[in-house]
C-alpha cells in the first residue's frame, strides 16, 4: 500500500493455477488479508505488456488452497483437473478498492502487474495486466 511515497513491500505468496473445469481457465490467487484472493482469467495470462485479459473475482479461497493440485470429483463446484501454473512471490505497491498494482517475482511471470477494476461493469469484473516499463 502507499503511504506518501513508501512502499509497503514483503514475502506475499501468491499461484496461478490451471483449472481444467467445464471451461479451462487460470486461477490467479494473492496471498492477502489472511486468504487467497482469487481471480479466475479465462485465457493464460502472459508476460506481454500492457495485454490486458479480463479476470473475475470468485469467493476467496482458504491460504492452504495455494499448493492445491489434483483432481476435483465430478459433481463438486470447479470439478475437473488443478495444477500449478506458476508460484512466488509479490511485493504490493498499491492497493485501493478498484485496483491492485504489484510486482511478481514468479518461476514464469516476473515484473509489475494491475488488477482494475472495471467500472460499472458489475463488481466481479476486472483486468488484469502487465504494466508497460
Amino acid at each position: 500500500m502507499r503511504v506518501g511515497k513508501e512502499t509497503v513491500t514483503g514475502m506475499n505468496r501468491f499461484v496461478i493455477q490451471e483449472h481444467h473445469a467445464s471451461h479451462l481457465h487460470w486461477d490467479f490467487r494473492l496471498e492477502l488479508d489472511g486468504v487467497l484472493k482469487s481471480w479466475a482469467i479465462p485465457k493464460k495470462p502472459g508476460e506481454i505488456p500492457g495485454k490486458k485479459y479480463l479476470a473475475i473475482q470468485v469467493e476467496d479461497h482458504d491460504v492452504d488452497y495455494i499448493d492445491f493440485e489434483g483432481e476435483i470429483e465430478e459433481g463438486n463446484y470447479g470439478a475437473g483437473r488443478v495444477s500449478i501454473w506458476d508460484t512466488g512471490t509479490y511485493d504490493l505497491l498499491e492497493r485501493s478498492e478498484n485496483k491492485v498494482i504489484f510486482t511478481i517475482h514468479g518461476k514464469k511471470l516476473k515484473g509489475d502487474f494491475c488488477l482494475v477494476k472495471f467500472p460499472k461493469a458489475g463488481e466481479k469484473q476486472w483486468l488484469f495486466f502487465r504494466k508497460k516499463t
